[in-house]
């Protein structure tokens, strides 16, 4: 059963008094992340490691716009369909 939504409304009785309004001053003493805590900064950005043993390979390829076009029209997904149609006419079985 879903849960019927209660529209969120101001109550003055759940303000948290501990914490201030936050105003022009507090944004003017800002200051970026990274400068704050460069370790947080940089693991936050990290992406993810070269593949263990990768099945890809990536290349540079021009296609006609209509073909391309024709593959995005179908959503996600668009590229796992055109290596399947690329296997297929390679002549080549289903991953």
């Amino acid at each position: 059963m879903i849960a019927e939504r209660t529209p969120k409304v101001f109550d003055p009785e759940r303000v948290d008094h501990d914490s201030p309004e936050l105003d022009a001053a507090f944004f003017a003493r800002a200051r970026p992340g990274a400068e704050v805590d460069p370790e947080l900064a940089a693991a936050s950005r990290r992406r993810r490691g070269p593949q263990k043993r990768p099945t890809k390979t990536l290349v540079s390829l021009r296609l006609d716009r209509e073909v391309v076009e024709a593959f995005r029209a179908g959503g996600p997904g668009w590229q796992v369909r055109m290596n399947a149609a690329l296997r297929a006419a390679a002549g080549l079985p289903r991953d």
